[in-house]
């Protein structure tokens, strides 16, 4: 049997960097916005349903799965929108889980003809989770009889689950060719700590993203289909020593998307740091009410063969003439 044996100050080190790790995140963000921001609640001002999966690091022992569901619905009356969300973040080789459902509303003001604003707010419930039973504190090693003690009078007293509430906030401006965003999550900094009289406080997400769509057809009407749009697209993310710079453009045809991001680190901590981290393929197709996405991460770092990053979602548009959005997510 192989054995692990930690200090205290080795062992809240390493869980004091591993719970500040960075929120997930998806590639395909468009197909779910309210994953990123809670301005986006019921911005098809229709009834929505819709799920993600995420795979990353599939050639390595360090296999991550995330999954994301969400509904919304659109309140005419009441220029709101309201919905609900579920996230479930597992690391196989920590035995790592996390848990948090959320309610989400935002509500639209009309600024003139032309822009709108959407202040949203999201309130969940977490959980996380930690694969303490595989792990052995020194007293428990027995070395003169050879055996283990199953329990530990270790004075470092664990929580193999903790909960917490947490609080984002989010703003959106748009037009019928362009959106721009902000959101800042974990506000309230809830506390992730393990141990029962620790205080790590969970480091602000913050967020800013961007679209724009317009008439490609019209330009280039020799090879490509008249009613060919094309979106270019931004999503800056920060946690804590974490950012990202997602940048991108798709085609957009009737029923069929593709297109490519590049994810940069544009504030590169160390010398080792590299400026792009990976380059993302994604495609779409539109049937009827339901819209499918698949994007593939390509890693460009030196960490390796990790067998990339997938990503399958699925979304359903109860009214898919609700709202004509031109620049927008999610269209």
């Amino acid at each position: 049997m192989k054995l692990k044996t930690v200090t205290h100050s080795m062992f809240i080190g390493f869980f004091s960097t591993f719970m500040n790790a960075q929120d997930p995140i998806f590639t395909q963000y468009f197909l779910v916005p309210e994953s990123i921001n809670p301005g986006f609640t019921g911005f098809l001002e229709t009834t929505s349903a819709g799920v993600m999966h995420r795979t990353q690091w599939t050639s390595l022992q360090y296999k991550i799965d995330t999954n994301y569901a969400y509904a919304s619905t659109w309140l005419e009356n009441n220029n709101s929108g309201i919905g609900v969300s579920f996230l479930n973040h597992r690391e196989n080789f920590t035995g790592y889980n996390f848990l948090q459902a959320n309610v989400n509303y935002a509500y639209r003001i009309e600024l003139n003809y032309e822009w709108y604003c959407r202040p949203g707010i999201e309130v969940g419930y977490g959980s996380k989770s930690f694969g303490f039973q595989n792990l052995l504190l020194r007293d428990q090693i027995n070395i003169s009889s050879e055996t283990i003690n199953p329990v530990s009078i270790d004075p470092l007293q664990l929580n193999n689950r903790i909960h917490f509430i947490d609080i984002a906030t989010g703003l959106l401006f748009y037009t019928d060719k362009v959106w721009i965003g902000t959101a800042i999550k974990h506000l309230n900094k809830p506390n992730i700590a393990i141990a029962e009289e620790g205080n790590i406080p969970l480091e602000m997400f913050y967020n800013i993203s961007g679209g724009y769509e317009f008439d490609l057809g019209q330009m280039i009407t020799t090879f490509l289909p008249y009613e060919t749009k094309m979106m270019l697209t931004g999503n800056f993310m920060k946690q804590g020593q974490y950012n990202r710079l997602d940048l991108g453009g798709s085609l957009i045809f009737n029923h069929f998307t593709i297109g490519v991001t590049t994810a940069l680190n544009p504030m590169k901590k160390t010398d080792n740091s590299h400026t792009l981290t990976s380059v993302n393929i994604f495609s779409g197709l539109k049937y009827e009410n339901f819209k499918f996405g698949f994007s593939y991460d390509a890693n460009t770092s030196n960490i390796g063969n990790t067998g990339g990053v997938f990503e399958l979602g699925l979304v359903y548009q109860f009214d898919v003439e609700a709202r004509k959005c031109f620049g927008c997510p999610g269209r």
